[in-house]
């Protein structure tokens, strides 16, 4: 075995710690976090997981906390090709010291059959075992238990009478009891996906569909919608900023801003122009996918975590147009504009620059995976020495990815016009 020191990695020396801790508060990971997934091949996936560590390299862009994502595809809470459960909490967990835990297993435990007692007391009895051992090993480590995602019987026939979904569920009560006994977190990944699913397929069964191609693995859309419920029991805000700005007669608009400074703003002969920047950047929904527009369209996510509005009160009845430093961003009436205009769901500077720091999660959490299951797990019998000098190269390449990331999800200041269309 590789003996591995935690790398920092994404700690960088300009994060100061009391604008952290004013742009975080109520959040339920804290500077210095260290997060690790685990679960199984949906976990694996890295999909719920990388856009979870997105949604907080963005929001909160002054916050140093790391992400592991350590799923195995097949695993049940007692091991699988990873090895058995114990290798794998030492290896795949342990080794990180991490302050903070996520925990999904229960799709390949339930067997895909319906509920039997024999096979749920192995599920409970390894849960509680993982439970055990990660609080024996990491006093004080903050566990979230996550109730297992859906398998899909909404778009499709259940397999047996009552579906295997129903057996996830049951599974997901009893972590629920198990968290409140041990004073643990839970997240709820089943139900959202669930409803949003049904509404879904109400609307566009064949597109709804895709959401979960194979029942069991949900699409990237559909594990947008799991990220959310994670991030919804982890106490995320919906607020990436919000302006307001109310005209009257000729003077100087009165403004009021949340997460965000307006400076330098012009009133001319009905066009507004001004600088603003945001502490935070939208998350990064490409809404031209039909399947993602679909998601967003049969759930919460965008009204429960990403709300940007713009409103722009007291405006002449008329069309008014919107730029964001030379690019058009929409046309909207007066009365809309009143209404306010959320900017997250736009093309703006604001989200192009959260997609390019998305790709940098990618390519971070793809060169760990590669150290991990490519060098690290494959050669951990080998010449221990070669094998730890190959990983800590990897480590050194993962670190300056982290290091282009947390630079990348830097807000900016951007200048905004809005004038009347002519």
């Amino acid at each position: 075995m590789i003996s591995r020191r935690f790398r920092a990695f994404a700690c960088l020396l300009f994060l100061a710690a009391p604008a952290v801790a004013a742009a975080a508060d109520g959040f339920y990971l804290k500077n210095g976090d260290r997060v690790v997934f685990y679960g199984d091949s949906i976990t694996d996936q890295r999909l719920y997981t990388t856009f979870t560590e997105t949604f907080v390299v963005t929001r909160f862009p002054k916050l140093c906390v790391t992400f592991v994502h350590s799923g195995w595809g097949g695993d049940r809470v007692t091991g699988g090709g990873g090895g058995p459960v114990d290798l794998r909490l030492k290896r795949d967990v342990l080794a990180y010291k991490p302050t903070v835990m996520t925990v999904m297993l229960g799709m390949n435990d339930g067997s895909y059959q319906p509920f039997k007692q024999s096979i749920f007391d192995t599920y409970a009895k390894g849960t509680e075992h993982i439970v055990a051992t990660m609080k024996r090993e990491i006093p004080g480590i903050r566990i979230t238990l996550i109730q297992p995602s859906p398998f899909d019987d909404v778009t499709r026939k259940p397999n047996f009478p009552g579906g295997y979904n129903a057996v996830l569920v049951r599974y997901g009560e009893f972590l629920e009891k198990l968290a409140k006994k041990n004073g643990l977190d839970v997240a709820d990944l089943n139900t959202g996906l669930t409803e949003a699913t049904k509404k879904a397929f109400a609307s566009d069964p064949t597109n709804a569909v895709k959401l979960n191609p194979d029942r069991v693995h949900p699409a990237p859309a559909g594990q947008i919608l799991m990220a959310a419920e994670l991030l919804k029991a982890w106490k995320a805000p919906a607020i990436v900023s919000a302006v307001t700005m109310k005209v009257e007669g000729q003077g100087t608009p009165e403004i009021s801003a949340v997460n965000a400074r307006v400076t330098d703003l012009k009133a001319d002969d009905g066009k507004l122009a001004w600088t603003q920047l945001d502490a935070a950047l939208p998350f990064p929904l490409d809404l031209r996918d039909p399947i993602v527009a679909l998601a967003m369209k049969s759930s919460d996510f965008v009204r429960a975590l990403d709300q940007q509005p713009l409103k722009v009160e007291g405006l002449k009845a008329g069309n008014y147009v919107l730029k964001i430093d030379g690019a058009e961003v929409g046309t909207y009436a007066a009365e809309r504009l009143a209404r306010g205009v959320n900017l997250a769901t736009k093309v703006t500077p604001m989200t192009k620059q959260a997609a390019e720091v998305h790709k940098l999660t990618l390519k971070r959490s793809d060169i760990h995976n590669f150290r991990w299951r490519t060098i690290e797990v494959p050669f951990e019998h080998e010449d221990q020495a070669q094998v730890k000098k190959a990983c800590e190269a990897f480590d050194a390449i993962e670190a300056g990815y982290a290091k282009k990331q947390h630079e990348a999800a830097q807000p900016k200041p951007h200048h905004f016009e809005l004038s009347p269309k002519s």
